[in-house]
């Protein structure tokens, strides 16, 4: 039997974006932002507002595809997919959990070694094995409970990030002057590809669907789809301004307090830089937000993963057991002793590539009036949801073609 509606009202409406948020701030932003804001000054803060819009934007549209149709955006691209072009969509899409659960990993690794001196294996193993307990709760009945858990992170993450903006404000006349949108050389075309794939992320467009439909169940009566409708724009807007905000002060703190220091552009560089420059217990909070981001967003990244798998190949797998597998490059690269940061830089730039792959369909999905009904896309929507698609491809063509010819 299908699962059916659940009278919850008001503010309890209000939970699956803000899960989705997390991956808005995981530790591959965290590294896109801080290395754009300490080599590039203010140049980028126009990347992560255009991002903000449009990734707010796309996960409202997520989720009103997951509470109109009572299905997955994984599991509606397998019914309209050929038999044969299942396969590769589905392992681009695997491709892309797979760089998240890199970023995520490695950035709850570098925290671990920020705090306690652990070496990076180390701590990366630690942290799967944390997120494993944190997917126990992923469960339909503990549904909100997972939501709690993972809100509480974000207000960790939230206060670690922004704590030395208090300590240490920027040049606000500067941050203006950033929101002129240009580029400088090809360095800040890849930093900015980067932003934008660590801003707006392919695998929680198709995990927002999911979200809701677990959250909200199927079957919805219309009056009561237009009422979770209204409360999820309210869920995407608030949960995308808090991401958002701690998107910019990332960037703003590098960019004010850590530009022109020697070994900024990397994630363990700039929390020297602010250990010297705003105080050690500034450090310390940095580095506690940086571990709550990796907790928070590698058990997202599972979930996204197996929603993924799930749709589109109709098997499912644990998420605690693809946690185990997903789990194993990350440690492999630690082990080798790669540099973390520009790890978490290249594995966002992955997730940029990915990203037309589920906006698109997304757009075209939510735009079919037999499929949506009433709550089909209206004009102004379907063309805010071609811009955003041009811009982005745009933007990946660009970076193809600077990183190719070496011109900047």
């Amino acid at each position: 039997m299908r699962k059916t509606e659940h009278r919850v009202r008001g503010p309890l409406l209000l939970g699956p974006a803000f899960v989705a948020a997390v991956a808005y701030v995981d530790p591959g932003n965290v590294a896109a932002n801080l290395t754009a804001g300490a080599t590039l000054g203010y140049l980028l803060v126009w990347v992560l507002v255009l991002a903000g819009l449009m990734a707010a934007v796309v996960q409202y549209l997520s989720a009103k595809l997951g509470l109109v149709t009572g299905r997955t955006l994984p599991e509606l691209m397998r019914d309209r997919l050929p038999g044969w072009a299942r396969l590769p969509y589905w392992a681009q899409a695997e491709l892309i959990a797979a760089a998240t659960d890199v970023a995520e990993v490695i950035g709850g690794a570098l925290a671990l070694y920020l705090l306690f001196g652990l070496p990076l294996p180390v701590g990366g193993l630690i942290i799967g094995i944390a997120s494993m307990g944190l997917l126990v709760l992923q469960t339909r009945r503990r549904q909100r409970i997972f939501e709690a858990v993972i809100i509480t992170l974000l207000g960790v993450i939230v206060v670690g990030f922004l704590a030395g903006l208090f300590v240490s404000p920027p040049d606000w006349g500067q941050v203006a002057g950033g929101l002129v949108p240009r580029f400088a050389g090809s360095e800040s075309v890849l930093l900015a590809a980067s932003m934008l794939g660590a801003t707006v992320m392919p695998h929680v467009i198709y995990l927002h669907s999911a979200l809701t439909r677990d959250r909200h169940g199927v079957e919805l009566s219309k009056p009561r789809i237009l009422e979770i409708l209204r409360a999820t724009r309210w869920d995407v807007g608030l949960s995308l301004t808090v991401a958002g905000g701690v998107n910019v002060a990332m960037l703003l703190l590098a960019a004010g307090s850590l530009r022109g220091v020697g070994g900024t552009d990397t994630i363990t560089g700039a929390h020297a830089a602010i250990v010297s420059h705003l105080g050690a217990t500034v450090g310390v909070i940095f580095a506690i937000g940086l571990l709550a981001s990796g907790l928070a967003s590698t058990a997202v990244g599972a979930y996204a993963g197996s929603a993924i798998m799930g749709g589109l190949l109709h098997r499912r797998v644990p998420v605690v057991v693809r946690r185990l597998v997903t789990l194993v490059p990350a440690l492999i690269i630690l082990l080798l002793g790669a540099d973390p940061t520009w790890t978490l830089v290249i594995s966002q730039v992955i997730l940029s590539f990915g990203i037309p792959f589920a906006v698109i369909p997304l757009l075209l999905l939510t735009s079919d009036r037999e499929l949506m009904g009433q709550f089909v896309n209206r004009l102004a929507t379907k063309l805010i949801g071609i811009v955003i698609s041009v811009v982005i491809c745009t933007l990946n063509v660009v970076l193809i073609v600077l990183t190719v010819t070496g011109t900047g």
